[in-house]
């Protein structure tokens, strides 16, 4: 009987027009994804996963075509496995609520709080959505304030946030979009 092979992370990095975006692929599924600069950030992924990297672009091709097609305008939701590794408990349930709120609406903190079922208070939910390690696939720019967009910790901030909103059709653009 052969051994189990040991578990690695590959990874993909996929020019976005907010920016080149990073996305780390175990055999179980999306594992982390983000904002970096081409230079280490694969190692800082891979480091944080704690698993070994390897070249496969076939395992990277699906989550990168659909990464593509959500910004091309042809997808909607994202059907690439997510490997939830890298959470636990109140953020676990927290994150995985957060994938179920749908392309073009947002919700309040408070409101994703609820609808996670935990007791994280909407002050609590702003933190696990500043360290939300799948961005876009798990869509924390989806979560605004009760008194406008509120923050956002990926690319350039809250701009990218609005950016990502206005594609998805939420926010209506500006002439800065045009």
């Amino acid at each position: 009987m052969m051994p189990a092979a040991a578990e690695t992370a590959a990874f993909a990095e996929v020019p976005t027009p907010v920016g080149p975006f990073v996305l780390a692929v175990t055999e179980t599924g999306l594992a982390a994804s983000g904002w970096a600069s081409a230079r280490g950030a694969c190692a800082r992924l891979a480091e944080r996963l704690g698993l070994p990297e390897v070249h496969d672009a076939d395992r990277t091709a699906f989550a990168v075509a659909e990464l593509n097609a959500y910004f091309t305008g042809e997808l909607k939701v994202f059907e690439t496995p997510i490997d939830w590794r890298l959470m636990s408990g109140s953020r676990l349930r927290v994150l995985q609520a957060l994938h179920q709120v749908p392309y073009g609406t947002a919700v309040t903190y408070g409101e994703l709080a609820e609808r996670s079922g935990s007791s994280v208070p909407a002050r609590g939910i702003g933190s696990i959505m500043g360290s939300n390690p799948i961005p876009i696939f798990v869509p924390c720019h989806r979560v605004i304030s009760g008194s406008g967009l509120g923050g956002f910790s990926g690319g350039e901030g809250v701009e990218t946030k609005r950016r990502l909103l206005t594609h998805e059709g939420y926010l209506q653009p500006t002439l800065l979009d045009l």
